[in-house]
Order: C-alpha cells, then structure tokens, then sequence
C-alpha cells in the first residue's frame, strides 16, 4: 500500500477542486488531489463565468491564458416566439464590478486544462488522476482516505483536512451523511455543443428562446464555438431526445448542418435545484456541485463552486497556521449556504420563464413581461447577494457584499489592484494612507495575515485610474474599508481613525479574543 500525507486533501479535480489547490497552494499548503477519472473530461460542460469569478481565477495565477478561450457578452435577452423582449439585461461597458467583464464565455476543458497546469506546478501540490476514493473516516485529528487506482492498488492519504469538490454523485457528502434539499425543479434538456466551420455573427451572443413548443437556449461556448440547449417535451423520451440525428434536426432551424459545422457533445441532463444540508462536518467540508446544484439560466454553477473554494481556502490557511480557531470554518457553509441558495432561487425564477411548453400559459406570460420589458429596456445585472451570516461586522451595511477592484497606478505601471498592489486581507481608503492610523499590535496582527494596506486617489502615488474607488467610497459613506481574501467587505469606517477598529474587530472574529 502506498501512503501520502497533506495538510488538504481534495477528492475532485474538476475547477473547483484544482482552483482550491492552487489557493491552498499558494499560502504553502501541502495539497493532495484525488481524481478517479484518469484523464480530464475533453468535452464542453459550463460555459459561462461572471467578474467575480474572473477575479477567483485571476487569483489563482490563470489571467493570462483566459483570453485564448474566452469572450466577453454584455448582453443576454429572453424573446418569445414572435421575437418579442421579454428581458434584455446586461451592461454595454467592459469592466464589471470585480475588473472584468460581467459575463465571460469559454471553453471549460481549456479552462480546466489552465487551472491543472497551474495546480501541478507547485512542489506542493500533488494531482493524482485515476484514483477513486471508496473510504473516508474522520478521526478527530486528521482525515483518513483509502483510494485504488485503475489497476487497484490501494492508496493511503492521511490529511488534516478534506474537501469534497466531487460533483452531484459526491462520495464524499454521502461519507458524512449529509443529503440533498431538493427544490423539486427538475426539467430534462438536451445540450448540444457545435463547432461552426466558418465564422458567423450572433447577435446578441447569448439568448434564450422562450417558445412554448420548443424552449430553447442558444449561447456562446467560448470563441469559434456555439451551444443550443433543447427542453424536452412531454411526448418525448429521453432516448429519442438522445439520438445525433434528433440534435442536428433540432439544429436545422439554425442553418447548422453536418455540411457546415461539428456536433462536438450532445447529452441529455436534468436540470436541477438543490443544497446540502450540511457544508462541514469535523474535518471534513464540501464545495462544488457536491454541496448544490442549480438550474442553469443564470449561469451561476460553476461560479458558485468557484466561490466556494476561494472562501474555504483562506479559512483552512489560518486554522492550518493557527491563527484561528475550527470555530472559523463554521462560517463557511453559514455565509455560503444563504449565497447558493438565493444564487438557486434565482435560477429557478428564470427557468420558470423559459421552461414554459403550454400556449396559454406562454401567452399569459408574455402578456405580463413585454410591456414591462419595454418600460425597463436594458437592465444592468443586479448587485450578487450577500453572505449570509459569518465572519465579517454585521453592523455594517456594505459587510458581506463584494468590494471592487478597480485599475490603479503606481509608477509606470498600470494594472487591476490585486495584481499592482496584492489579494488577500486589504485595509483600503480613499482619504488617506490608512496604515497610519493603525497601532504597533494591529499592524504586526495585520502583517500576519499578509495584509496589505493602500490610500487609492485620483493623483496619489496609488491612482485610481477609472475613479472606481472614489464611486465606491462615495456611494457606501465610508473613509476605509476591510476586504476580505475572498473580496468581501468586512466592514467600513466613516473615518479614517476607524481603521483599527475593523483590525481589532477581525482580531476579535478570527481568533475570539
């Protein structure tokens, strides 16, 4: 039997799984990720990522190869069958709150190809593919994994913590009892992903149709590259409904043929709406399609997982560094589980537009939002919920919302913040250098969190380039602001002074002194 031993290890190599070993990684974490497919999954799965995760994933060191597989689409309309708006949101301007555009579509086997490269790098990063985990036990301590390759050899894995990112099937959610809260939303759709052989202009680039006798949903796969999505109907099975010759005569209306482009993947899937009842138990949580599952018009599922990771992975570090109690961990899945399920909500308040197949209940429907669509036109992308309860200063009205990140320059050099200035812990006003205000304790307490603090003004040493800052800090009544590693407010100050409070208050919530 070979052994191995982890500070982490991940059962899952899909984003979420790898994203968290490179975080983890990335704060000298030893990692062990157990895969039990040998080889990545070469076709389409999730297309779409929204600015924040952008920023996740710039986090991880990717940011440089997103543009090979990704395109930005400012804007996504719903139409009924006569070509009526009956929802047009999105935003004309690039950047999105986080720096980057609001919606980006790719191709999630480069995607994952990029975030595995990235992973496997790190000396401390071990990805083992082809490794099925049949046990786990958590001994108080420390995690035991028993896992058997392809050939069955058995491997041993002694970790202090573990993650399941190990999808909707998660043999790790079922290791410590945990179950599926279901919506009872579920709808069978058949996804088709093409590659065209010529180049064609798709305006808008993101849409959904909303016909009763075949919803439909026709989107970007990341650049050269399409997707449809088909709801099955109540006379169908979904055996026809899985047959190549059904996908490319559902492709027909579209001009897509065997002569003019590739069926790359076609599979049916149900679409679903679910949460875990339990995001951590002992040393052991679960992030990912193994903690929920949702409808997938607001393109939020991947997103979510991502997001998990990126609020699990600063957590574990300061428990793994003995800067925080396990009490820190509880407030994973307290913030998380409210995020994902408002995230869930919403997906199903779009699918119960689309997933309409009866005339009258189309008719009535488009009755009600066309006239509305025409009063609203373009609508911006609504603010991302809020955590839910946790490890920020609940007295404050911006905590728990995201921060931005915005252009700054320093010197010559002109980048987004976190690449100019550094992620992590930031302590940022617009007033002043908010380092000043700190005493000797809370800056040294600071600094062991790898804080970093910044005064961003319009002509200072730091500039804020777009004014990002300034609106920010206008609109919120606020002199200084603590972000979060995981790019949420933990609370503001309305002066500049008030900086040390939201350190000792950080203090008081990481350590419970």
């Amino acid at each position: 039997m070979t052994t191995a031993t982890a500070d982490v290890a991940i059962v899952g190599a899909g984003p979420t799984g790898l994203a968290l070993a490179i975080l983890l990684a990335q704060r000298g974490r030893s990692v062990v990720v157990l895969e039990r497919w040998p080889a990545p999954y070469a076709l389409p799965r999730a297309v779409h990522f929204d600015h924040e995760v952008a920023r996740v994933l710039q986090a991880t060191g990717i940011s440089a190869e997103l543009a090979g597989f990704t395109e930005s689409a400012p804007i996504y309309e719903w139409r009924n069958a006569s070509g009526e708006i009956l929802l047009r949101f999105g935003r004309e301007q690039e950047a999105g709150l986080s720096g980057w555009p609001d919606s980006n579509m790719s191709h999630q086997p480069r995607l994952e190809a990029a975030l595995e490269g990235r992973a496997r790098s790190f000396a401390n990063v071990r990805v083992l593919r082809g490794h099925d985990v049949h046990v786990l036990h958590d001994a108080g301590d420390h995690v035991r994994l028993g896992a058997r390759d392809a050939q069955g050899a058995a491997l041993d894995v002694s970790a202090r913590y573990a993650v399941g990112c190990d999808g909707a099937n998660s043999t790790v959610r079922g290791a410590i009892g945990a179950s599926f809260h279901d919506l009872g939303f579920a709808f069978d759709w058949l996804v088709v992903d093409v590659v065209p052989h010529e180049t064609r202009v798709w305006s808008p680039l993101n849409w959904q149709l909303c016909d009763p006798v075949r919803p439909t949903t026709l989107v970007s796969g990341g650049p050269g590259r399409r997707r449809w999505e088909f709801m099955r109907l109540p006379d169908e099975t979904i055996e026809e409904l899985s047959d190549p010759d059904t996908a490319w005569k559902l492709l027909e209306a579209w001009d897509v043929r065997p002569a003019n482009a590739t069926l790359e993947r076609h599979a049916v899937y149900t679409f679903r709406a679910c949460w875990s009842d339990a995001w951590r138990r002992g040393r052991v949580l679960l992030a990912g399609d193994a903690a929920h599952l949702m409808p997938p018009f607001a393109g939020q599922g991947m997103c979510s997982g991502l997001r998990d990771a990126l609020n699990i992975s600063w957590k574990l570090d300061l428990v793994l560094a003995g800067l925080a109690g396990e009490a820190l961990l509880d407030s994973y899945g307290s913030e998380r589980e409210p995020h994902a399920r408002a995230t869930i909500d919403f997906s199903v308040a779009l699918g119960r537009v689309i997933c309409v197949a009866d005339p009258r209940e189309a008719a009535a429907r488009d009755a009600q939002m066309i006239p509305a669509a025409r009063a609203t036109g373009l609508q911006t992308p609504g603010a991302a919920p809020k955590l839910g309860p946790g490890c920020y200063d609940a007295s404050c009205a911006a905590a728990g919302s995201l921060f931005p990140q915005g252009r700054v320059q320093r010197g010559s050099r002109i980048g987004l913040f976190d690449d100019v200035v550094g992620g992590g812990f930031a302590l940022v006003s617009t007033q002043g250098d908010p380092d000043r205000a700190l005493s000797p304790e809370q800056r040294a307490f600071f600094k062991t969190l790898g804080g970093v603090t910044a005064h961003v003004s319009r002509d200072g040493a730091l500039r804020d380039v777009d004014g990002t800052y300034q609106r920010w800090f206008e609109a919120s009544s606020a002199a200084v602001a603590l972000q979060r590693p995981d790019f949420a407010v933990f609370g503001t100050a309305a002066e500049l002074g008030g900086a040390g409070a939201l350190i000792d208050a950080l203090c008081a919530r990481i350590t419970g002194r």
